[in-house]
């Protein structure tokens, strides 16, 4: 089965950890993931300057790691992101911001990625939200 993940909450909440755990678990049951699109807060998830308390796991730096080893594409709405200051370097130059906090694996993209994810996938998945 091909899978589309969206994940709509930021790192912390626990459906991003819920999220990731399904990711791992279709991967190792055989399944595709066509993609996985970060959006509203989820974006949150993609940034690198999420740091989490040491008692806490890091689900931002699991995420970033499971994304690269299964060389997933791993797509941040880029309105969500720019609204959240979530930028990667050519966005941080387009605004004249000195932060850049998105970095590969991840790409900023609009919403059309996750339409284009819904057509090529059996089912979307959708983790967190409002």
């Amino acid at each position: 089965m091909k899978f589309a993940i969206a994940l709509y909450s930021a790192a912390h909440a626990p459906s991003s950890r819920r999220a990731l755990l399904f990711a791992q678990a279709a991967l190792a049951g055989g399944h595709e993931i066509v993609r996985m699109f970060f959006y509203q807060d989820g974006v949150y998830s993609a940034s690198s300057n999420v740091v989490a308390p040491q008692d806490e796991p890091d689900i931002a730096r699991q995420w970033r790691e499971f994304v690269s080893q299964h060389q997933l594409d791993g797509v941040v709405c880029i309105a969500a992101a720019l609204r959240r200051g979530v930028l990667n370097a050519e966005e941080a130059t387009r605004y004249q911001r000195s932060a850049v906090n998105l970095e590969a694996p991840w790409a900023l993209s609009g919403l059309g990625q996750l339409h284009d994810a819904i057509q090529d996938a059996d089912r979307l998945i959708c983790f967190g939200g409002p």
